[in-house]
């Protein structure tokens, strides 16, 4: 690790760093084959007035309250990057909201009003000077923030390379030196991550072990090149301490894991489990990580979730370890619903459709969702974690599959203690990119996308009460914020973000994406007591569709040997 540099300025008073060229990336999927777009009869569900008609008749009563506001958030504009999709991302503190997307950060209060403007990450790393990427105006996306509630600070993050593979890339990190994320200075650095590999879709999370300072974990799939080959995933444990003290370079523990490790089907996309609410991890307790088989084959149908336990010791990190053996295999096999992953060989992702158009968009429908939940409750140690899963394959719709594994004592399940494949009660509308939360009672809201072939894309949440019978988000679903125009382009996401409020540790923030005349970004406030105002009005819809910008091509990764 590099720095850190230590930034005091005002971030309002940062002097606007020219933006270095930036790389268009693709949706890459390992072993994924073909990228035709599909008809839009062979993505028509059958008998479609059949199962309208069973959507209204059999539709739960909602009781989920509607959100206490919403506001807009980082836009197209803003993101200054041309790019799509947004990669929506952002957490909130006891005062903030921090928004970041490709490839910016802005600051809200918890009104919804800016303290800050949308500052590109170019900007903000630049203190960090020419001798990496992350300094020399190359970053290029993917980002990461979240408020660590232990300390009291923030961090974000992106990743920054010259070319996506065949050069060093690092993961560009700022950690706060107090809560405010404004005029309270940062501190800077530069992990290096591969000499040649890129690091994509980085994600993040805070753990409290070991002791005492704990550990920020990062995982990102490895690729040699935009066409591939893959080569795994790798896991880093950043010293949490000696991050927030301003330490010069502190230690990173890193693990590769090899295709051997990610068999069978290919797993990759580990999400590292972080904690909000309830008591912090037991002491010596390893992190979690978790993925699903992303499939090499269609359908890709499974019956199971993959964990990893990753030991972390920064005093001597030779004793750290990472799952089973020198390929680094995972520690469990949970058993779980059978489901079916959101993807075609002929269309990829490309399956969501929209009112007014033909253009589909992607689901994302082959990974664990960030964040995944850890919760310490009562000596109940649970972990929390969602995904995109496709119904009557490959005509759809998708929906939200979450589970709820019982991780007490520091091992995985042989099963999970409670799931479901989230419809609604089959109403016929594609929910994809969800994000799921737990409150300190126990209380669970995912939100996410929902578009049909009769509503724009638009923002919806659906929740459960501690107390209502398991295995169903018994609360029903709740509209955050109703689509208002249709995208031209695929890509959408590629995740949102649900967290909870830790002045109270019972309300939750949502933030996602929809679209009006470019990408926009919308911040939601809701709980399950509800009594908040309306929300906001929506805005007049734009008569005719803007261009879209152009999508990030989509090469198909060359197959493993």
């Amino acid at each position: 690790m590099i720095g850190p540099v230590r930034m005091n300025t005002d971030l309002r008073d940062l002097p606007h760093m020219p933006p270095g060229p930036k790389i268009s990336r693709p949706l890459l999927k390992p072993g994924l084959h073909g990228t035709e777009t599909r008809t839009e009869s062979e993505e028509t569900p059958s008998f479609p007035h059949l199962q309208s008609l069973l959507g209204k008749i059999f539709r739960p009563v909602p009781n989920m309250p509607p959100p206490l506001f919403t506001f807009d958030g980082i836009n197209s504009v803003e993101g200054q990057c041309g790019c799509i999709p947004p990669d929506t991302n952002g957490d909130v503190g006891p005062n903030h909201y921090v928004e970041t997307t490709n490839v910016a950060v802005k600051v809200f209060d918890k009104s919804g009003n800016t303290l800050l403007a949308a500052v590109p990450f170019d900007t903000f790393f630049a203190p960090l000077g020419g001798t990496t990427p992350c300094g020399t105006g190359l970053n290029q996306g993917d980002p990461f923030s979240f408020y660590d509630p232990l300390a009291d600070r923030w961090v974000v993050s992106d990743f920054a390379f010259a070319s996506f593979g065949g050069n060093p890339s690092y993961e560009c990190i700022g950690v706060s030196q107090t809560s405010d994320p404004v005029s309270g200075g940062w501190f800077l650095y530069a992990v290096l991550v591969d000499p040649t590999d890129a690091n994509d879709y980085p994600k993040a999370a805070i753990w409290s072990e070991p002791a005492p300072g704990g550990a920020y974990h990062f995982t990102y799939n490895m690729w040699a090149s935009l066409q591939g080959p893959f080569d795994g995933v790798k896991v880093q444990a950043l010293d949490r301490a000696a991050m927030l003290a301003g330490q010069q370079n502190p230690t990173v523990v890193t693990f590769m894991i090899p295709l051997a490790g990610l068999t069978p089907d290919v797993a990759y996309s580990l999400v590292p489990a972080g904690f909000r609410t309830g008591s912090p991890p037991p002491a010596g307790r390893d992190e979690f990580l978790v993925a699903v088989r992303s499939g090499v084959s269609v359908p890709a149908t499974f019956s199971d979730v993959l964990g990893w336990l990753f030991h972390v010791d920064f005093v001597t990190p030779a004793n750290s370890t990472l799952g089973i053996g020198t390929d680094h295999s995972p520690n469990a096999f949970i058993s779980v619903n059978t489901y079916t992953e959101a993807w075609t060989d002929t269309a990829g992702f490309t399956l969501v459709p929209q009112e007014g158009t033909s253009a589909k968009l992607d689901t994302l429908g082959d990974k664990i969702m960030t964040p995944v939940v850890y919760q310490n409750r009562n000596g109940t140690e649970s972990l929390w974690a969602d995904q995109t899963t496709i119904l009557n394959y490959p005509n759809g719709p998708t929906a939200v599959s979450w589970y709820q594994f019982d991780v007490t004592g520091g091992t995985f399940p042989a099963a999970a203690a409670q799931q479901q494949e989230w419809t609604n009660g089959g109403d016929g509308l594609w929910r994809f990119m969800p994000s799921i939360a737990v409150d300190q009672n126990g209380n669970t809201a995912i939100g996410y996308s929902t578009s049909s072939s009769s509503i724009f894309p638009g923002i919806r949440y659906a929740g459960r009460l501690e107390t209502d019978p398991p295995n169903n988000l018994g609360q029903g679903e709740a509209i955050m914020f109703d689509g208002i125009g249709f995208q031209g382009a695929n890509r959408w996401g590629d995740y949102s973000m649900t967290t909870i409020d830790p002045t109270d540790s019972m309300t939750f923030w949502h933030a996602n994406e929809y679209y009006n005349a470019g990408w926009k970004t919308r911040i939601g406030k809701f709980n399950f007591q509800g009594g908040g105002v309306s929300p906001t009005p929506t805005p007049t819809a734009t008569p005719a569709p803007r261009a879209t910008p152009t999508p990030r091509p989509r090469p198909t990764p060359a197959p493993r040997p």
